[in-house]
C-alpha cells in the first residue's frame, strides 16, 4: 500500500500551492490590466506600449531576484522598484512620443517621486544592515520570488494612471483635472518627505533608541507618510481622468490598490502590530494611540 503523507509533508505541499496560485493570480491580474490599458494607446509596431511596460514591470523584477536569491539579500529590493518606475516612464515616453504638456508634468512627477523615495529606503536598509520583514521570506525561494513577483505589480498598478496619460492616443490641454491632481501629487509628495525626514532624524538621535516618534507631522498622523503616497497617487489618477475611455477606466485602481495594500495589508497593519506588542503596555503610548489618528492627519488635540 501507498504511503500517506506525513502531516509536515502535506502542510509543505499546501503551502506550495497557495504560493504557486498566489503568483497565477498576481500575474494574471497584471495582464489584464496592462491589456485594459492597452486600448487606444500608442504602439510599438503591433505591440500596445501599455503591455511592453507591463511585461517590463515583472521582468525586471525577475531578474533581480536570480542575483538577490543567490546572495539572500534583500538591499537592492527597494532600489530594483525604483529603477522599474525609471524604467517604464522612460520606455513609454520613448515609445508614445511626441507627448503633451500633462503627460511630460505626470512623468516628470513619477520619475522625482522614484528617485527619491528609491535613495531614502536604499540608504535606510544599508544603514539598519538589513530589512527584519524579509529575514524568514528570503530563506525560501518560492516565497522570495513570490515577493519580487509582487513588486512588479504594485509598480504596474501603482503607475498605471500615469502610463495611461503617456500612452493615450488622446491629448489634452491642461485642465481642471490636470491642475487638481498636481496640487493632490504636490501635497502628498510634500507629506511624504517630511514625515520621512522627521523620522529619520528622530531615529539618528541617541536620545530616541527605543522610542516612538510623536512628533512634527507624527503629531497629526501615526502614519503621515502613507497618507502621502496615498494622496500622491490619488493626484495622478485625477490627472488622467479626462483621457480615460471604455476598459482604460480599469486603471483608476492606482490610488485604490494603493490605499488597500497600506491600510488593510502591508502597512499600517504590520507596523501597528509591531508597536503594540513593543510600547502598548506604557501609558505614553496608549495616549498617543487615543489621540492622534491613524491615516488621515488631524491637528493635536491640545
Amino acid at each position: 500500500m501507498p504511503r500517506l503523507p506525513s502531516t509536515f509533508s502535506l502542510g509543505i505541499l499546501i503551502m506550495s500551492l497557495k504560493l504557486l496560485i498566489a503568483l497565477v493570480l498576481t500575474v494574471l491580474a497584471g495582464t489584464l490590466v496592462a491589456l485594459a490599458g492597452s486600448q487606444g494607446g500608442a504602439t510599438a509596431g503591433s505591440m500596445p506600449v501599455f503591455l511592453i511596460c507591463g511585461i517590463l514591470a515583472f521582468g525586471v523584477n525577475w531578474l533581480a531576484f536570480i542575483p538577490a536569491n543567490a546572495a539572500k539579500t534583500e538591499k537592492f529590493y527597494d532600489l530594483t522598484g525604483s529603477f522599474t518606475y525609471l524604467m517604464l516612464m522612460i520606455v513609454a515616453c520613448a515609445l508614445s512620443a511626441p507627448l503633451d504638456l500633462r503627460s511630460g508634468i505626470i512623468a516628470v512627477m513619477v520619475v522625482v517621486w522614484a528617485l527619491r523615495l528609491g535613495s531614502f529606503l536604499f540608504l535606510r536598509i544599508r544603514a539598519d544592515g538589513g530589512d527584519q520583514r524579509f529575514d524568514a521570506i528570503k530563506q525560501s525561494p518560492a516565497r522570495f520570488f513570490l515577493v519580487w513577483t509582487m513588486q512588479g505589480i504594485w509598480v504596474l498598478l501603482t503607475s498605471a494612471s500615469a502610463l495611461i496619460i503617456i500612452t493615450n492616443d488622446t491629448r489634452l490641454d491642461l485642465d481642471i483635472f490636470a491642475y487638481t491632481g498636481i496640487v493632490l501629487w504636490l501635497a502628498g509628495f510634500l507629506i511624504e518627505v517630511v514625515s520621512d525626514r522627521q523620522k529619520r532624524k528622530f531615529r539618528k538621535n541617541p536620545a530616541n533608541k527605543g522610542r516612538f516618534i510623536s512628533t512634527g507631522l507624527w503629531a497629526w498622523s501615526r502614519h503621515p507618510n502613507y497618507f502621502g503616497e496615498i494622496l500622491l497617487w490619488t493626484g495622478v489618477t485625477v490627472a488622467s481622468l479626462p483621457v480615460l475611455s471604455g476598459w482604460q477606466w480599469v486603471t483608476i485602481i492606482s490610488p485604490i490598490f494603493v490605499a488597500l495594500l497600506i491600510i488593510r495589508i502591508s502597512g499600517v497593519p504590520k507596523l501597528e502590530a509591531h508597536a503594540k506588542r513593543k510600547w502598548g503596555a506604557e501609558q505614553e503610548y496608549i495616549d498617543y494611540v487615543a489621540s492622534v489618528p491613524v491615516l488621515i492627519p488631524r491637528p493635536p488635540q491640545s
